[in-house]
This record gives structure tokens, sequence and C-alpha cells, in this order.
């Protein structure tokens, strides 16, 4: 078994006069099935075709594009497993200072909105070879699509790369179509009707059971018929439910087929029974190697799609709702596989997918009749539908049996699981289980916020849920004699998420004696329900006006909210508190977030004058004022900590005490969220 040829040296050493496909990448060439490059070149591969990989070529050189010539059948073209401008920026549109698919993690190998410009490079460069789009990047942009990144309404990324066909979804079953008939001699511009494909046409006579969106230039001109038009293609998602839809252009329409059929288990084993090395292509090893790889190296796919339904999620327009499951055969012969690898160290990092504890379909409707989730409601969301089979049976069966193979000390469940799912099973054994073996010192889960106003918007359940899951859990570590914590993943900015919400989570917080490392801004990436509210200010569905924080100070204040005790945010913490009209929360009571202006104190502080401290190029008079300055501010705000001290012995000892507090406060809370509330 050997690599796939991703390089001119081993082109030219092998027989090979000319590949039937060249896939065009804009990540490294990994050969995991983690990848989606490997699984498409591998399952190629297996039904008989020669294919070639030119990974991250330099955009500005043709020739990087001719190291193998002319495919016989045509390119095949993605930006990688990431969106590219995702990789490539911060939600504050910062540029990213790595590239984890990259040798070394190396930033700036890759263009941005690279499937649109490797597919032009390719068409400078052979004129009309067929090229195939597919990846995450073109599927969440098939149809036109709001682009946070340019603030406006994009084409289909099938016109602007100007490729032949794009693949949305996973794609194995739709690549494999389509290169039938290729190597049939079927000319490319007549492969109209592949399922789960977009492709351009000049004449819709040809379809049936249609629906017409807007065109597109009314998509451009009007925020309500945009949303309008995502709320149609929300609505046509599934495999069962869905309708051809028809975008027209000037001239010509973009045409959405319908959604393929979900892969079968059998189908699904068939792909991770093909021929992976599991590791980065040799050429990189002198190069530092691939970062993406050493979290994926040791952890198993056991499913994909998502009936969870988080609005702000992309799995749902990509993947789907309908829950896919690799047999436990199929799974645990890759764990074995993983044994034998002379750097497994007994760990496997994780058993999972986009919801590790989802293994069957979301009803029985779904399991009987093969159809996808339904149209118009949701299977786990603010409510469950009460036709969700809620069960951790073949998820807990599966777990045991991988962590009793040999070799194995341990296996970790880190892709995430639904929190609400797992308390509404009324049988608490997986929880139980998970508590005793799966978890390494810490479990993330991802409540995302606390007001269920915004909660409803997110579609995550309400905020009773998550505590009734937290107290769960402490139970139960307390159970085990288990020292492991919860961290909870939260997210400021999104749709809903107004001034008080962000008070209301900030007050949460306080409660539980936990400040976050990290915040999430809301990323608003195409095709989420989330990011056309965003765009739009309004529910598509009900054209509810819903806020949206859009601004950047309003943006910093949330985030400076959640993260309310660094004093870098005091500013701004004081500044909300003072709109919102929630003065109760500045003081030195226990409830308050913040102290008074000029004071120290455990819970933030402010001294005026070190506004500029952090100012490089000041001069020696300048530092010298600000010097005195602060003596004089420290002074005073001594004398203020020393009346707090006579008030308060117990809580306040003094001045250095407090610093030294405040130094140890950022271990100290992430290792005790939730435990201190649940004792």
């Amino acid at each position: 078994m050997e690599y796939l040829i991703a390089n001119k040296e081993d082109f030219d050493k092998s027989d090979i006069k000319q590949f039937d496909f060249i896939m065009v990448s804009g990540d490294a060439y990994v050969d995991h099935p983690s990848f989606g490059v490997a699984i498409i070149g591998r399952l190629l591969e297996k039904h008989g075709f020669k294919v070639g990989i030119i990974p991250q070529p330099d955009w500005n050189d043709l020739n990087s594009f001719k190291i193998f010539g002319k495919p016989k059948y045509g390119f095949l073209v993605s930006s990688g497993n990431i969106d590219s401008m995702v990789n490539h920026y911060t939600v504050a549109k910062n540029r990213r200072k790595k590239d984890f698919y990259t040798p070394k993690g190396e930033m700036g190998r890759r263009p941005d909105r690279a499937t649109i410009v490797y597919s032009n490079k390719l068409r400078e460069c052979y004129g009309d070879v067929p090229i195939i789009i597919g990846g995450v990047e073109a599927s969440l942009r098939r149809l036109a699509h709001y682009d946070y990144w340019d603030n406006k309404i994009r084409n289909s990324i099938l016109v602007d790369s100007q490729a032949d066909i794009l693949v949305y979804g996973m794609g194995e079953n739709q690549i494999i179509e389509i290169a039938e008939n290729l190597k049939l001699g079927i000319n490319i511009e007549d492969i109209k009707f592949v399922e789960g494909t977009v492709v351009k046409d000049k004449d819709i006579n040809k379809y049936y059971n249609y629906i017409m969106l807007p065109t597109i230039s009314e998509i451009k001109k009007d925020k309500r018929i945009f949303g309008q038009s995502y709320a149609t293609q929300f609505n046509n998602l599934e495999y069962g439910s869905s309708k051809t839809l028809i975008e027209p252009y000037k001239g010509y329409y973009v045409i959405q087929n319908i959604r393929n059929k979900p892969l079968t288990t059998e189908e699904f084993d068939k792909v991770y029974k093909l021929n992976f090395m599991r590791d980065y292509h040799p050429m990189y090893e002198e190069q530092g190697g691939i970062p993406a790889i050493t979290e994926v190296k040791y952890s198993i796919i056991s499913n994909r799609g998502c009936y969870g339904s988080c609005e702000f999620c992309a799995i749902t327009f990509h993947q789907g709702r309908t829950l896919q499951s690799r047999s436990h055969e199929s799974i645990l012969k890759e764990a074995v596989e993983i044994t034998e690898d002379e750097n497994f160290k007994g760990y496997i990092h994780d058993v999972g997918g986009p919801t590790a504890n989802f293994r069957i379909k979301a009803c029985d409707k779904q399991e009987k009749f093969e159809l996808g989730a339904c149209a118009k409601k949701k299977c786990l969301g603010y409510k469950k539908c009460n036709e969700l089979k809620v069960t951790h049976d073949d998820y807990v069966e599966l777990l045991k049996k991988v962590r009793s193979i040999d070799k194995i000390k341990k296996v970790f469940v880190r892709s995430g699981i639904r929190y609400d799912y797992a308390i509404y099973d009324k049988d608490t054994t997986f929880l139980n289980e998970l508590v005793k073996y799966h978890i390494s010192g810490q479990l993330k889960v991802a409540p995302e916020h606390v007001s269920n106003k915004v909660l409803r918007r997110m579609g995550k359940p309400p905020v009773e849920v998550y505590n009734k899951f937290t107290q769960k859990y402490n139970e139960l570590n307390k159970k085990y004699d288990k020292n492991q914590f919860l961290v909870p993943y939260l997210m400021s900015s999104h749709p809903a998420s107004d001034l008080e919400a962000s008070i209301e989570l900030a007050e949460y917080l306080r409660d539980l004696e936990y400040m976050p490392e990290q915040v999430q801004d809301f990323y608003p990436t195409p095709g989420t329900l989330s990011t056309c509210i965003y765009y739009t200010g309004e529910d598509p569905f009900t054209f509810e006006k819903v806020y949206v924080a859009k601004k950047p100070i309003e943006k910093a204040t949330q985030r400076a909210l959640i993260q309310y005790r660094l004093p870098q945010n005091y500013m701004l913490v004081h500044n909300a508190l003072v709109e919102a009209g929630r003065e109760d929360l500045i003081g030195f009571d226990k409830h308050c977030l913040i102290r008074p202006k000029g004071t120290n104190g455990k819970r933030g502080y402010y001294i005026e004058s070190n506004k500029g401290k952090k100012a490089k190029n000041d001069n020696k008079s300048k530092r010298n004022k600000r010097s005195t300055e602060t003596k004089n501010d420290n002074r005073r705000g001594n004398e203020r900590g020393d009346k707090i001290n006579r008030e308060n012995k117990d809580k306040f000892k003094n001045k250095e005490n407090n610093i030294k507090k405040a130094k140890t406060y950022k271990k100290k809370t992430i290792r005790n969220v939730h435990k201190k509330k649940g004792n």
C-alpha cells in the first residue's frame, strides 16, 4: 500500500502516463479518513480510476497546476477540510497566524476563496477541461449566499468558479456516478441530474417538480427576498422531502438537484475500509509535518449528519440532518488497526462525529421509510420532538467493545455530546459510563448561552436543561470519586443576544465563580440560519425582527461581560452596566460584578492613570507623570481598600493578597467550573 501520487518526482517514477482525475486541494495531503480529499481519492482508486493530487499549488504560478499534465476526465477542486476564509480570518476579520492543514502550521499556502481561485487558474491553463468542485467551501455556497467577509450577497460559487458541476454534501456516491458517466463518454455538459449536485443550464424544460427561487438580482437588492429564498432552501435540505431548486441568472439558471440518498451502514463501512495510510505524506516530514493530524490520527469517526439543529452550525446544510452510522464491526476493525501503529500509546482520542452520542436515526419514520428529517420540524432544538427516540444503548455497547480491545488503555469522547439528549434519556447508563471511563480530566459541552430568548434562536435547549445536566454530572463525579471538570463553551453576539441577555450571562458566571479563558464571537458563515438572520435582521420564516449585534463596540461589550473580571474589560463592563441601568452590579456586595472606579478588589478594578500603561513609545516625562499619578491613585485605592479590610477582615486581608488572588484566579476558575456550585 502506498500514498496517492502527490508530487512531480513520484509521478515521473511511476508508469502512469495520464491520470484519469487530478485533485487540487487547499490542504496538504493527509491520507486519513478525516480528510475529504483522501476519501474521494481512495474511493476513485478503488473503482479503478488513476488519481493524482496537487496539494496547495502556488496560485501565482500556472506551472504548479501543470505538473501532471491534463487529466483524461477532469479536475476535482476543493479548498480542503475547512472553508478558506474561516481558515484565514478570525470573526474580527483579523488574519490568523496558523494554518493547521499546512506544513508546520505555516499560514499563506492557500489563497482566499481557494475553490474559485484554483478553478479559474485551471480554466486559464486548460480551457474547456471538465472541472468539478466540492468540499465544505463549495457545499455551503452552492446557491446565492451572504458573504460575511465582503458583507454582501455573492453568486453561487459554481458561477464565480467557472466550474461545470458542484458536488454538495459528503460526495462519495455523486463523484462515482459522475466519474462513471465521463468514462462512458458522456459529455460533462450533459450530466445534469445527479442527486446531490448543482449545475448550470440554459434550458429548464427538462426539469420537473422544482421550486423557482427569486432571481439573483432580486436576492441582491432585497434582504427580505434573500431571507425567503434561504427559507425555501432550508425546507428542502433532506432526501425524501426536498425538491429541485432553480435560481435564475441572466441568460441561464443554477439548478440544485435534490440531496442524494444518505449512505447505508454497509456503504459507510466500505468508505472506511479503503486503504488509508492514516498519516501525512512523507514529503512533509522535513517541513515539520501537518499539525491537523495530531488530534484525529487516533480518533474514530462513528457517524455523520446531525439532527441537533443548532442554528449557527453548518453541518445541517452540508451533511444534512439524517444520521448515518458505521457498524460496530467496521469501527472495531479500525480500532485494532490503530493499535498496530508504532507510535500508539494506548489512548483512543475520540469515537464520535458531529455529535458523539447520536448513533441511531431520530425516529421510527426515518428508520422504516428511509426518509430524511421532516422539512418543517426539528428533531432536537429548543424543544425536542415527541417522536424523537432517545437511547444510548448502541453507543454504550460500542464504547465497551472498543475499550476492551487489547493495547487500548483509555477511550475518550471529545467530539462533543448533546447534553440535552443525554439528560432526556431516562436510562442513566450512558452518563455513568461517560463519567467513569471516557473523560480525560474535563468534559467540554456547549450550552453557548443562558438566556432562553437567545437559546431559542440558537436552537439550543433552555438553561434549565443545562442546569439539570451539570447537577447530574457533579453527582456522578462524586459517586465515582472523580476530579473531572465541566467546561462550557459560550458564544457572544449571536442574533437575539442583546445587552440584557449578556448581563444575564455575566451574572450566571458570577454565581458559578467561573470566567472562561476564551469566548467565541458568533461567526456568520455561509449556509446557516443564524447567518441569514444576522444579515437580514429578521426570522426568514416569520419575519419577526431579531436584535443583531454588528457594531464592534457592541461585540466587544458582549465579550467583555463574559470576562468581566479582566482589568482590561473594566470600562466596557462599567459603561454597559450604566447603560442598562444596572448600577446595582457595581459595588462591593457579593452580587456585584465590578467595583466602583478607583478601587482595587477581587471582582475587577480600575485605576484611571493605568490606561496608557501599555504604550511602548511614551517619552520619559510622560512616564514620570504617569508614575506619579499612579502612586496617588494607588494611595487613594489603598485607603479605600483599608476601609474594606476593616469591615471584612475575613474577605479581604490586604492589597498583596488581592493581587496574589488575581494572578492565580484563571487557573483556579477553569479547574473548578460548576464544581463548587454542584457541591
